[in-house]
This record gives structure tokens, sequence and C-alpha cells, in this order.
């Protein structure tokens, strides 16, 4: 099976992994499930503070011996308010009366932790492999990572970006193509650069780099991921296929959302953080992110920090026209089970995949070889 070094040094029976949900789709429960299972588990800790990171850690090893990973935004310089930042107020200030809170006001720009407290914590939480996004780690990170013995995995949506972090010293590379939901981890550039689908993504950083490639983006069943064995890539990564599992912790109204979204209802906004981001369409999306001036949305972290209250009192409210519903576009083939049903399911699909391309096999005479 391609990719068998990758599998082999974390135990792996099956070549998936559990993306990383940062803003609470990924449970312990859900982590440790997904490892439990024979793939790879991860904490999306990118909010957490480094106690909730400590927590997790801690949460997850309570209930799986078996490797799992950790995953953090790479550190940005905190951006400027910009002069323009009441018109992001008032344009969202009244779905803020709709769900009954308070008026919205000038987030803070300055954190009460940082990358390093984050980083500190992570190192700590007993996880295998640390993977980042939205750029590169800085070397004094790079190199403490390493004598922790941590494996490390870098995001790209570019070629160039994928030859950066191998430069940088990682040890493996997530291909996002431009189908998978939630943020885009393009860092070289601005993002339209990097909306390449998954299919011409990976097998082109394939080539280029000599460390194994992740391949992530629209994957959701045996058949996707045995196609991208065929473009060369070690294992998968898959997001959206968890979210609607019985362990992940999104609210109920965005599993729904999920399970009933088709592959056309899906588009990038910067309506809820200031960072593209594919999702399901919804009210919130169209209504704040229309044609016109970009001054209304803040930058990252900005406007997640402004639209957290209205997304929790959504959550709450059963309003999943006001929360960030991040997915890719293969929504059709959600499902609503268990991780380890979803995992084993995976592994029969991909099975009944290799046979029927062992059964589509063209002998040299240009005879189909005949099904078995």
């Amino acid at each position: 099976m391609p990719g068998n070094e990758f599998l082999q040094r974390f135990q792996m029976q099956h070549p998936m992994i559990q993306a990383p949900l940062a803003g609470g789709g990924d449970t312990p429960e859900l982590v440790a499930a997904v490892s439990n299972a024979g793939a790879l588990g991860f904490i999306g800790g990118a909010y957490l503070t480094p106690q909730q990171i400590a927590d997790a850690g801690r949460a997850v090893r309570a209930m799986t011996k078996r490797p799992f990973g950790i995953n953090l935004f790479a550190p940005t310089a905190p951006p400027d308010l910009p002069a323009s930042r009441e018109a992001a107020i008032s344009r969202i200030a009244p779905y803020f009366s709709e769900l009954g809170l308070p008026s919205p006001s000038v987030p803070s720009s300055k954190p009460s932790y940082g990358f390093e407290e984050q980083f500190a914590a992570a190192l700590e939480a007993g996880a295998s492999v640390f993977s980042f996004t939205f750029g590169i780690l800085p070397d004094v990170a790079i190199e403490t990572a390493k004598k922790a013995g941590m494996y490390l995995m870098g995001t790209a949506t570019t070629v160039d970006e994928a030859i950066e972090l191998e430069k940088a010293g990682v040890d493996a590379i997530v291909a996002q193509g431009s189908e998978a939901g939630g943020h885009r981890g393009t860092f070289r550039g601005d993002f339209t650069l990097g909306m390449i689908g998954t299919i011409s993504l990976v097998p082109q950083i394939v080539d280029a780099v000599q460390v194994p490639v992740i391949a992530s983006g629209g994957i959701m069943d045996g058949r996707g991921i045995v196609a991208t064995f065929a473009l060369g890539a070690a294992a998968v990564q898959m997001g959206t296929a968890f979210l609607t599992c019985h362990e992940s912790g999104i609210p109920e109204a965005y599993k729904e959302a999920i399970l009933h979204a088709h592959e056309d209802q899906t588009r990038l906004t910067r309506a809820f953080s200031g960072r593209p981001a594919r999702g399901i369409v919804n009210r919130f999306m169209s209504e704040v992110e229309p044609a016109g001036s970009a001054d209304a949305i803040l930058p990252f972290p900005l406007q997640n920090s402004l639209t957290r209250p209205l997304r929790v009192a959504a959550a709450k409210q059963g309003r999943p026209e006001f929360l960030s519903l991040w997915a890719g576009q293969g929504t059709r083939l959600a499902r609503r089970q268990s991780a380890a049903e979803l995992i084993a399911r995976l592994a029969r699909e991909m099975e009944a995949a290799f046979s029927n391309l062992q059964a589509r096999t063209v002998h040299p005479t240009g005879q189909a070889k005949p099904a078995p």
C-alpha cells in the first residue's frame, strides 16, 4: 500500500487522517475513536488556550494508547485595526439584535496568549504528530519540535509552498486542494493562486518533493482514497466526513446542514473569520459579503473574534443561518455514523475500489481483463 512507511510509523491500519477541526468539531472522544479505529486522530488546537490544549491532550491520552496529532496555526503578526472598523460592526449589528445579543464591539487585536504558549502546551500534550497551516513555523520552533521527537506536517496549496515547507524541514506535506472545506492554507501570495484541485495538485507536489504527501480536499469515500494513491499520496486527510460522526462536537444544526447540502452549495467567504474559507452558503454569508467594498470585513483574527458571540448564540438557538458551516465539496457523500463505523466503511470501499480497478485492467493485447 502507498505510504507504507508512513502508516507503520504511527501504527495505522488505515491511511486516513482526521483533519484538525479547530472550533469544537474534534472532541477528545472523536480524536481517540479515530486513532483507536486504526487511523490518525487530530486535535485542532488553534483556538484553544494553553490550558485547554493540555486538557484536550490529557483527555485523548485517557481514551487511547495509540498515536494522535495536534495542529496549530503558524504564527503571524497581529493585524492593525482598520480605520473603517465601524463599518464591519455596523454590518453585523442587526444580526446580534435578532439573536438577542448586546451590540457588537471592536475586538482586541492582542490575545491573552500567543503562539509560543500554545506551542509549548502542544509539545507536552502527548501527541506524536504536530501539523500547522497558514505558513511556515519559525526555525526555532521546528528545531524544538524535532528535538521533542515530533513528526512535522505543513500545509501547502501550491507546489512552491510545498517546496518551501520541505526546505524548512517538515517530514510530510498536506496538499490542500481547492475542494477542501474550511480555511484556505495559502501563505505564498493571494489565496486565489492556491485554488488548485486535489487531482491536479497532489501529483505535482509528489513530483516536486521527497517527503510523503497527504492528499486533502473533497475526499469522502474509499474511491477518493484509492484515487489519491494513484496520484502518489501516502495517505489522505479528511475533515467534512468526520464532522457528521456521532463523536463530533459541532452543533446538530451544522450536521444537518452538511447532510442535506449539495456539491454546488459551498463557496469561499471571509464573512465569518476574515480569512477565505469554504463553507455551505447561508444567509449570513450571502448578506454580509455581497459584491462591494471589503472594508466591512475585518482581517483575521479580528473578524473571527467579532462574529464569535453571534456563532455561539446561533449554535445554542439552532440557527444554522448564522453558523460558519465549513464543509468541502463532497457533501452528498456525508453520512451520520460513529467514527469507527466511518473508518470501517471507508476500508471496505477501498477494497471494493481496488477490486474494480483490477477487473478493469487491460492486457497488453488490448483486451480487457475479465472480472474474477
